[in-house]
Parts: structure tokens; sequence; C-alpha cells
């Protein structure tokens, strides 16, 4: 595909930041007359201005922006345009440096060389056996570069009594529901999980080895960020699966690679808007989104740009709109921030960074909305409907759906979305956070073609309006949402 220059790029953002601004400024009153004193006026009901979200999902999810990969300088152009549309809009700058940009430094280690998954087999006379990636298995996610522990062999449909630190083979032929109980086991404890690989599958391992398997990115000086896992889940041949299930109990397995680290940064776009009520700005509304995605990668169908355009432009634009509104009427009771974070996709880095460096103390924060792909209806629930992460967890949704949300309970708990997005950074250190969606697991997530062609503008218009009058309400009430019973993570 044609990428634009980086001047035709500079200038677009230019003039599309012009245009917006001219359509949501407002002439100044004449200086002779008296002006109403905001506190003591009645808002206007809030209008969706449907042409500023398409201008800003043409911008943010086009080919000139290369899919906004995590940690790259398109994350870094995406967070710019970002920061110019809260300027215009009347939103403060909230970063360290009296900017709108935070800019986390970040460690990302690499492999150098294929891992190699060691153990000791009995009657081997102390002789280590030694598999290499990409001929005897394969890697599906990794969390360390290094980890070991002693083999447990189980069914997919039974359980592990223990397995804090073990190395599980899970047998079976249903893949998801491998995949599903290596999900489970992590929870308990579990330092990796092995699961056997089709013939037509290993087939493929020394092609995927061509590319040395990847190693979650960390805030330098962290050990973890907040959407990291600590689980590894590998894959093996079927030959070495048998081998794996004729090995005694708890025989140690050591996994290893030599690594080598890279610098590289993540950026944030963070705007406040300074409430006015005296009693109630020390309670603050986050309204969030992750403007990253991943960038080039291997190509479908000749296509190599994954544009992002529902994951999670559709999120960004979204916030940008309550930006505008709120921005344009009378300061809101309660402060607002606004924060668009990076690398949401390898792990959660830039909201990790930003509970670090938030712009007043985590305390005050009283409450989280992350906007995650709002750009294609969810065909499980009914038109223009939108859903709210972890429904049962607080008193969150059912008080937005009482003022006018078309928000009801996540239709698929299945899959978790609660922790699978930045809401989840934050609900582990006691914010009441969670997440609006309408993802109906469509065959684009994760694609490049998920782009602005198969947005649902009808739809997303929809779901979007139908939140600002309940935004706008909560930014002016003093209802603090609160976890109920057994509901904080």
């Amino acid at each position: 595909m044609k990428n634009l220059s980086l001047g035709g790029l500079a200038f677009f953002s230019i003039c599309l930041s012009a245009a917006l601004f001219a359509q949501t400024s407002v002439a100044p009153a004449s200086a002779n007359k008296l002006q109403p004193d905001p506190a003591r006026t009645a808002a206007p009901a809030p209008r969706l201005c449907a042409v500023c979200i398409r201008a800003h999902m043409e911008f943010l999810a086009s080919d000139a922006l290369r899919g906004r990969g995590s940690g790259t300088a398109d994350e870094l152009v995406a967070a710019t345009y970002v920061a110019s549309q809260l300027r215009a809009y009347g939103i403060a700058p909230a970063a360290d440096d009296g900017g709108y940009l935070q800019q986390a430094t970040l460690q990302q280690p690499k492999f150098v060389a294929p891992p190699q998954l060691t153990f000791t087999p009995p009657g081997a006379g102390g002789e280590k056996v030694t598999w290499i990636c990409g001929k005897e298995f394969a890697v599906l996610y990794l969390a360390q570069a290094h980890f070991a522990g002693p083999l447990h062999v189980i069914d997919a449909d039974k359980d592990d009594p223990h397995p804090e630190g073990a190395i599980v083979l899970i047998l079976g032929n249903d893949r998801k529901g491998q995949r599903a109980q290596a999900s489970r086991l992590a929870d308990k404890g579990a330092v990796a999980a092995i699961i056997a690989a089709s013939a037509e599958r290993a087939a493929q391992f020394e092609q995927h080895a061509k590319q040395l398997p990847t190693l979650p990115v960390k805030i330098e000086g962290e050990e973890a960020s907040g959407l990291g896992s600590d689980f590894n889940l590998l894959e093996a041949s079927p030959e070495a699966a048998a081998i794996l299930k004729g090995l005694p109990e708890n025989t140690t397995f050591n996994f290893d690679g030599a690594s080598a680290s890279e610098k590289k940064y993540t950026w944030n776009a963070v705007g406040i808007l300074r409430g006015r009520d005296p009693s109630l700005r020390q309670t603050a509304v986050l309204l969030s989104a992750h403007l990253d995605h991943l960038g080039i990668g291997q190509p479908v169908n000749g296509d190599d740009i994954y544009n992002g355009a529902d994951d999670d432009a559709s999120g960004t634009s979204a916030v940008l709109e309550l930006a505008r509104v709120l921005g344009s009427g009378p300061k809101p009771r309660r402060t607002v921030i606004f924060a668009l974070f990076g690398s949401e996709e390898t792990g959660g880095q830039g909201s990790t960074y930003f509970l670090q460096h938030p712009p007043v103390p985590l305390k005050q924060i009283a409450v989280n909305l992350e906007f995650e792909m709002l750009g294609r209806a969810d065909p499980a629930v009914s038109a223009d409907t939108v859903w709210l992460t972890g429904w049962e967890r607080s008193n969150l949704g059912p008080m937005l759906a009482a003022r006018g949300a078309k928000l009801i309970g996540d239709p698929h708990p299945a899959q978790n979305f609660f922790a699978r997005s930045d809401n989840y950074v934050l609900a582990k250190k006691g914010v009441v956070a969670q997440t609006v969606s309408s993802y109906g697991m469509h065959s684009d997530y994760h694609q490049p073609s998920d782009d602005v062609a198969h947005i649902n503008f009808q739809h997303m218009d929809a779901a979007i309006g139908s939140l600002l009058h309940p935004v706008s309400w909560l930014v002016n009430s003093s209802f603090t949402p609160q976890w109920n019973e057994g509901g904080k993570p």
C-alpha cells in the first residue's frame, strides 16, 4: 500500500485539526452582555458530532499511521494527534512536563537464538535431552526467557490439584478446551502449560521458528506490566507429546534461551478538565482508551498494515467525542481526566506508567470508563447496544443504564474481557474500572481487514450518542461507584 510522505502526513494532521477546531469553536459573547454563571445555568443536552467521529477514525485508522504499532513512531504520531484535539477542545495538558504526552522508557528483551527445553529422562545415566524451538516444540506465549518446574500430565477436562510452580502437559483433542484449561491453571499458579500439536501444525514449527519467539515488553526498572501474564504456553509435536506422556510425574524441565534487551519508548496522551465544585473536584472520573495497535505485520491477501479501526481507533474516537462535549459546555462539577494509552497491545505498559504518574493522586480517581471496540455491532445483543465488562462486579453499569445508556452486561463472560483491557490495570489498584464495548468477536479482529471500510458508523454514532448524557450526569453527580461484594479483583 502507498504511504504518505512525512511532510504530507504533517500537513494532513494540521488541516484536520484546524477543521475540527473550526467545527467546535464558539464565538465569544458580546463584552456588553452579562455572562451567565455556568454553575447556575442548566447545560443543553449534549449533541453528537458524527463528522468529528468519522474524521478521527479516518485519520487514526488510515494507512498513513501504519497501524499505530505499540512503542513506534507511528504510535507517537497518534498520541500527538490526540493531544492536538484535546487542546482544541479546551482540555488542559496533564503530563509531567506541562504538556499532553507521557513518555515511558521500555525494555524489549529479544532472543538471539532459538530457546531450548531440557530434561533428564530416567535411565539416561544423567544425560540431558535438549529440545529446540522450531523442532520438537513451538512457543504460543512466553512471559519469561527462563523458567523451570516439575512435569504434571492431565486431561483437558480434568483439573490439576497442585499446579503451583508446575509445567503441565494438557492432553486432549479439543484445542479450545486445552487453551481454556491452560488459562485456569495459570490462575492457580502453574508456571507453564504444554499442549499437543496436530501433525499439520507440527509441520509448520520450523517455518514459524524463523521468527524467534517474542518476550513481553517491560517498563524500565519494573518486573512486569499491569496486563502482563506470568504464564508460558508451549506446543509439542505429536512425537514429543508422546515422550512427555511417558515420563515419570515430576520430571524437572528447564526452559532457557540467550537473550538481549533493546530500549524503546511508548506514549500516552493525557488531558484534564478541572472540576468546579470544591467538594467534588477531588473525586475524578477517568475516561480512557488505548491508541496503539499491531502496526506492520504478516501480510494477509497482500495487506500488511493492521489498521486497528475497531481496535481501538473507535474507543479513542469515543473519548475524544466525550472530551469535545465536556470541554464545550459549563465546567463539570467533578474533575475529568482523558487518557489515551500507548502499548496496550503489548501488555498495558502505557496504562501501567500512567498509574505510576497520575495527574491526581490515585485515591482521587473515583471511576474509570475504558472504551474498547465500539465500531461494530455485536450480534449477541440488540441493535446499537453496548455492554460493560464485569457488569456484576459494581453498581456502575445499572446507574448509567438508568440514565439512558444503551448498556447491558457482557454477553461473553467466558472470554474474560474484564481482564483484557487497560481498565484491569486500574481495577487491580482498587479503582472501579470497567470497559464499554460492543465487540462481537468478528473475524477481522487483529487482522489487516480491521479497517475503516468495515466500521458501522451508524452503530458507532448511536452507541456513543447514548453515552453522552449518562457520562455528563456522572461527571456532575455525587454518585461514587462501589465494588459489589466479591467484585473487586
